[in-house]
């Protein structure tokens, strides 16, 4: 958990200095025993890079994913050094992986555009474009890919 704070932090400094999340707080009850998943990459033990997927629990209302089993992506991160090696695209394939042996049927996400690459990512790994708030700030950017 403490590799996903420190992404955090780094990622989003204004939120890391508020609450932590539930997920977070709860990891092991979310993850662990729970309907989310969450993988991890080492290297020579370290944690290089993480991913995870929690069912999704429909707080934007421009979305419609009733009677649809849907899960959210979230916390993928990936050490810098690591980066540009594909580890990002192998965690999400094994985390759809899982999702598909569980009987999900959309995989959901959003990212924003100030985070480099991010969009361009997902779109690589079948995802497309539902949305995108008109927030000048964060700009939401809403994904989905059907399994």
């Amino acid at each position: 958990m403490t590799f996903v704070l420190q992404a955090r932090a780094e990622l989003f400094p204004k939120l890391s200095a508020v609450d932590m999340p539930d997920d977070l707080a709860q990891f092991e009850a979310t993850y662990l025993q729970g309907d989310g998943r969450f993988l991890v990459a080492r290297n020579d033990g370290q944690i290089v890079a993480a991913i995870g997927y929690l069912p999704y629990d429909h707080r934007f209302s421009q979305l419609n994913y009733q009677n649809r089993k849907t899960v959210e992506v979230v916390r993928l991160f990936v050490l810098p050094a690591f980066r540009r090696f594909g580890l990002a695209g192998r965690l999400y394939r094994a985390l759809e992986a899982l999702a598909q042996a569980e009987g999900v049927e959309v995989v959901y996400l959003h990212t924003h555009p100030f985070l480099p690459g991010a969009i361009d990512f997902w779109v690589r790994q079948g995802f497309a474009l539902v949305d995108v708030e008109a927030d000048l700030v964060w700009q939401t950017t809403h994904m989905q890919r059907l399994l």
